[in-house]
């Protein structure tokens, strides 16, 4: 079984596109778990503040892995 070339030079084979959502997810849980610890044990921010930083910063991330990955 040959092959497309055209896809293969694309770089668009079929576990590309699973590698690129566990990088991303990858990158948004590590991004989320890193802010909510510096803000609720070293900082001591209230859960609340926390969880929501958390949040932003992992959607932040999620769309810089996002962008990235497509490049």
């Amino acid at each position: 079984m040959r092959r497309d070339p055209t896809i293969l030079a694309a770089g668009t084979v079929r576990g590309d596109a699973m590698k690129n959502w566990r990088y991303i997810a990858l990158h948004t849980v590590t991004a989320a778990v890193f802010i909510f610890v510096l803000q609720h044990f070293l900082l001591h921010a209230s859960l609340e503040s926390s969880l929501v930083w958390a949040l932003t910063f992992g959607g932040c991330a999620a769309g810089l892995a996002y962008m990235q990955s497509n490049r």
